[in-house]
């Protein structure tokens, strides 16, 4: 069968090496699999399969320098999930029975008990004699924290299989963010994390195990891990099994491009998550480890599982090259202008190379004239709260009070707004239309916190990013903490108008929830705030971001948790915490906040493109990837939040009904739930109204000083790079 495209010029930048136990661990596997009953008879394998995927190849180039007792067992692991998998083709997905598929994952988790006192049902099937056999023999070196993070991988990898089926039931294919999210889950690469701590001896420290560099390296390198799968597997997966889990698909169907060239655009992403990795592992992982004050065997645990998910990388690739399984003729590939060191399996190609400049060499304040805006397509209906007038003298009173209308002490570039800039950005409109419902003490509040967070947003490059000062912007940072006391206790004086208006706010929000609600509205305050840190960093290094790392921090910097939890707070002690933590529920806000946050992106684009010489645009950030003009970002993002709104529904049809079903979810619940999704909906009305009606982003106010501090005017001009066959072929 000839192969749908060509295997792209892969950029594989570190070498794949051998662990030279291969053949024990060959060996022992084989034995082990036909223990379990996976071999004959299990009508999913014969022995010919299993030396034909040759698992133990996988697991010495992704593992090579661990014992033979750790590589053995490591294989063991490798064969059970692809057992797994393929089982789960053959009982389910093929025959598209969700109900036995949803009972046989639901036993699973029995046999990952965290103590293994609590011993093991009786396993029914190979797949749980073989999870048994490897949990009792992985765990007992493991602390708690790892028996947790390993069991949650597990879990999801297992329960997101049901999504995939889901999907195929349906006919659909995912949009290119829910297929990423998706993909962690149900792909495996954050379990392989996971066995890397163990092959390596690298446990994480429990301090800095869930931290963002860390969440990033393993993000980014399951991201590379699935994409670069998805490439060898499309013909057997599409083609062979009918599946419509697979990012060249993903991509050939959001771009409506060929199949080549949705596999090109998927090696760059593939690329891009790599750039990502190693820039994380070499800008952000140090400091972490010295912020937390790791003594050397911690630090040196955190740099061998760094280098155990290199390893994994290389050696992966390597793996792809040489299985069976796998569609690989002509994979080695020549990019003209390439450069690969002989004997090494390194590569480093032009097209990833000029990918990196690219990122680093984007001009500031070019000359970009007003937003270009699409139709926007949002189908729900505005409604505001009849105490918008009250609010709006209410709100500019209180920015007054709280000290952001004049420059603070001792700090003379902190003097970015005044009481028309106040008034031009109608925060109360905001609210207004995010909660139509609002009491006045309501609106007025929610009004505040979006008036506090934005002037923390404007305020924190002045004072910290034209003098590249991070670690001035991470000391205030970890101090405003301090005004969120979760005991209700006593907050320090507050020095400036940033930690006198959240001490404020706090108070008045915190006070009458429950500590559990406390500590997670906290978290989403201090999310936001870090990745105001995030955003300096990037722009100190000049560096427009990866793609994907983007849309995940932009929630934050937009502060969509915080917004959304407040939404909440009407009706949290009625709803069980499962389902807000659920799959469904976290697609539903994570679609809205995307659809939301990009639709900033492209309002704000003059403003902070031309204006602020900024590099966090989701615009920009698709210009540079798929090196296109601005007219072509612009319809890509249109595109993209258009795919997001169309999950938005889809999950409100389709997700939502079978979670209630599920979880057996009373009427009551259902009726609440019903209640936030049209929340929701009044969320993004009401953002996309202040966008349209506020004083902040329009290019008289832009010139004017009252939509942005025009710190730099003038500066190049031109719009940079010119469209590619991706842009003529989406203007088209």
């Amino acid at each position: 069968m000839a192969q749908p495209f060509k295997l792209p010029d892969f950029y594989v930048p570190y070498p794949a090496r051998l662990n030279p136990q291969v053949e024990a661990a060959r060996s022992h596997t084989k034995g082990w699999a036909r223990a379990m009953g996976m071999l004959e008879g299990s009508g999913v394998w014969e022995e010919r399969d299993l030396d034909a995927h040759d698992y133990a190849l996988l697991c010495a180039y992704t593992h090579p320098d661990c014992d033979a007792e750790a590589l053995s067992l490591v294989t063991d692991w490798y064969v059970w999930v692809f057992f797994f998998d393929d089982h789960f083709l053959e009982l389910f997905k093929r025959t598209q029975d969700r109900e036995g598929a949803k009972a046989y994952l639901d036993r699973l988790p029995a046999f990952m008990p965290r103590d293994l006192a609590e011993g093991f049902p009786e396993p029914l099937t190979p797949v749980e004699a073989g999870l048994a056999d490897l949990w009792a023999r992985t765990v007992p070196g493991m602390s708690e924290g790892w028996r947790t993070r390993f069991a949650e991988a597990t879990e999801n990898l297992l329960n997101e299989s049901l999504w995939e089926l889901s999907n195929i039931n349906e006919g659909r294919i995912a949009n290119p963010v829910e297929y990423i999210e998706m993909r962690r889950k149900v792909g495996g690469a954050p379990w392989s994390a996971g066995l890397v701590e163990y092959a390596a001896r690298a446990e994480l420290p429990g301090a800095v195990a869930e931290s963002r560099p860390l969440r990033v390296l393993r993000d980014a390198f399951s991201d590379a891990v699935h994409l670069r799968n998805d490439l060898f597997s499309y013909q057997r997966e599409v083609e062979d099994e009918g599946e419509n889990s697979n990012g060249v698909l993903v991509m050939e169907h959001f771009l409506g491009c060929t199949t080549q060239e949705a596999a090109d655009a998927v090696n760059d992403l593939l690329t891009s998550r790599l750039h990502q990795f190693e820039n994380t592992a070499l800008t952000e992982v140090p400091g972490l480890c010295a912020e937390h004050g790791l003594d050397a065997a911690q630090a040196a645990a955190v740099a061998a599982y760094a280098k155990g998910l290199q390893d994994w990388q290389s050696g992966g690739h390597e793996w792809h090259l040489r299985s069976s399984r796998y569609m690989n003729e002509e994979a080695a590939g020549s990019e003209p202008g390439g450069l690969s060191l002989p004997g090494t399996g390194m590569r480093f190609t032009r097209r990833s190379e000029q990918a990196r400049l690219r990122s680093h060499s984007h001009r500031p304040h070019q000359h970009v004239g007003p937003s270009l805006l699409p139709e926007f397509k949002l189908p729900y209906p505005l409604s505001l709260s009849p105490h918008l007038a009250g609010a709006r003298p209410r709100c500019v009173e209180w920015g007054r009070r709280m000290g952001m209308l004049q420059a603070q002490p001792g700090r003379p570039l902190s003097d970015i707004w005044d009481e028309h800039r106040l008034a031009g950005y109608d925060f109360p409109l905001c609210s207004a239309g995010l909660d139509p419902d609002a009491t006045p003490e309501e609106l007025d509040l929610s009004a505040n916190w979006l008036t506090w967070g934005t002037y923390g947003d404007d305020l924190y490059p002045a004072l910290y990013g034209r003098t590249r000062d991070l670690a001035g912007a991470r000391a205030a940072t970890e101090r405003l903490a301090l005004f969120m006391p979760l005991d209700g206790g006593a907050a320090p004086e507050p020095t400036d108008a940033l930690e006198r208006g959240l001490a404020d706010l706090w108070a008045r929000t915190a006070g009458p929830l429950p500590e559990r609600d406390r500590a997670a509205f906290r978290r989403t305050v201090e999310d936001m705030t870090a990745s105001w840190v995030w955003e300096l960093a990037n722009q100190a290094q000049h560096r427009i971001p990866d793609p994907v790392d983007y849309i995940e921090m932009r929630r934050l910097t937009f502060g969509s948790d915080m917004t959304m939890w407040l939404c909440r707070l009407k009706h949290r002690e009625r709803v069980p915490e499962e389902v807000y933590r659920s799959g469904p529920v976290r697609s539903l806000e994570n679609a809205a906040a995307d659809y939301a946050a990009l639709l900033n992106d492209l309002f704000s684009y003059q403003k902070e493109i031309q204006y602020e010489g900024e590099v966090h645009n989701g615009v920009l950030v698709v210009q540079n990837f798929f090196d296109v003009d601005y007219a072509t970002g612009v319809a890509l993002v249109d595109e993209l939040m258009n795919s997001r709104l169309r999950q938005f529904e889809h999950v409100i049809r389709h997700e939502l009904p079978v979670l209630y079903g599920d979880l057996g979810l009373d009427a009551g619940t259902r009726a609440v739930l019903d209640g936030y999704v049209r929340e929701l909906q009044d969320w993004m009305a009401g953002i996309l109204h202040w966008h349209r009606r506020c004083r902040r982003y329009r290019e008289e106010d832009l010139r004017s000083g009252t939509g942005a501090r025009p710190w730099r005017l003038g500066g190049p001009t031109g719009l940079g790079t010119a469209s590619t066959r991706l842009g003529r072929l989406l203007a088209g």
